[in-house]
Order: structure tokens, then sequence, then C-alpha cells
């Protein structure tokens, strides 16, 4: 589209992504790859809670948006029931957003291997210890399921079979940008077949 340029600028809605994140990289006080993620459970009762966004991945019609998780928890069970998932990315500081639906596939290769070797030795114990969105009795018992699981592994705990990556696999990348007096830009990219992307202007 001819007036699709400046922020809207290119052929590849993943290229777009990666610019926005690193410019919001600069800005954003905390967490600037943080997205809020939203599933439904079995009822179809919507879902959304806030996770790290650890990857944006390939190009054309085969990119995809890589977090990681329990895979027992709330999401981890909603997404296996559905095989959907949906998240907004929102950047006060440049008055921007990308929203995106897909369907999601799990990561659990080396590549989620080398991302939990990766984090701080705490955290790759607390995944060991943590039955994410179950009942907990007490933050005492928390912190003994730490210290039980950092007696049994030390340095050098392995990843757990039900902790890894969740790969999203957008058909729809919507981009925004605010505008004066709320008349905002919107772009929307809809995948066509697997094979192509087609963008359209909307309505703010």
């Amino acid at each position: 589209m001819a007036d699709r340029d400046g922020l809207f600028a290119g052929d590849d809605p993943f290229e777009i992504a990666r610019r926005w994140l690193a410019e919001a990289e600069k800005t954003e006080p905390n967490d600037p790859n943080a997205i809020a993620l939203s599933t439904v459970d079995p009822e179809g009762m919507p879902d959304a809670r806030m996770v790290l966004l650890k990857a944006i991945e390939g190009s054309g019609t085969d990119g995809s948006f890589v977090f990681y998780t329990n895979y027992e928890s709330a999401k981890g069970r909603q997404i296996a029931a559905t095989g959907k998932a949906a998240f907004v990315m929102h950047w006060k500081s440049l008055r921007r957003q990308i929203r995106v639906r897909g369907t999601v596939t799990r990561e659990e290769g080396p590549q989620a291997d080398e991302y939990y070797a990766s984090r701080a030795l705490q955290s790759r114990i607390g995944a060991w210890a943590s039955k994410q969105s179950r009942p907990l009795a007490s933050r005492g018992q928390l912190l003994a399921d730490v210290a039980k699981y950092t007696i049994r592994y030390g340095n050098s705990p392995t990843r757990p079979p039900s902790w890894g990556g969740l790969r999203i696999h957008p058909v729809s990348i919507e981009f925004w940008a605010e505008g004066a007096f709320r008349l905002h830009d919107r772009f929307v990219w809809d995948i066509q077949n697997y094979e192509s992307w087609a963008v359209q202007r909307l309505y703010p």
C-alpha cells in the first residue's frame, strides 16, 4: 500500500516486529518484551496473563513468536487443549502495540535446553520446584521444595520435562501506532492459505 511507510514500512511482519521491539528496548523502563497472553479454558472462558517473549524468529510465512513456561500451568494446559493463543505487546513509551493471533506448537528440543541452561541457577531450580498454577499451602512449602530440588540437582539441573517453549505461528499480526485525536494508524497482516500475507489498513 502506498501509505504504508515510516513505522509500518517493510514486506515482512516479523522484521517490523523485531524493529519495533529493538526500539522499545531503548525506551521502556522494564520488560520491553512483556506480552499479555490470552487463552481459553475448556468452557470457553477467556484467560490472560503477562509473560516474557523470548524470541521473534523467522520471516515470511514461516516466522513465529516464542516464550517459555510450565506445560502443566493453566496457560500450558489451555493451549494444549486448543492449540491456539493470542497476545498483545504494548509499549507506552512508543505509543505502539502489536497484536498476534495464531496456532501453537511446543519447542522441546535443543533450543529449549539451551535457553533453560542460560537462566540463573535459582530460576532453573524454581522450574522444578513450582507446580505452576496449582494450589500451594504456604510459601514455606515452596521454599522447602526449592531446597529439596537444590539438594537433588545441585548446580546442574536438567530441563524439567514439564517445562519448555511454546511457539506461536501467527495467522494475524496487527501493528498499531497512536495518532492525534485518537485517529490511530492500524495495519493488519492476515495470512492467506499459509502461503502469503495480505495487508490491510483498518479504521482506528
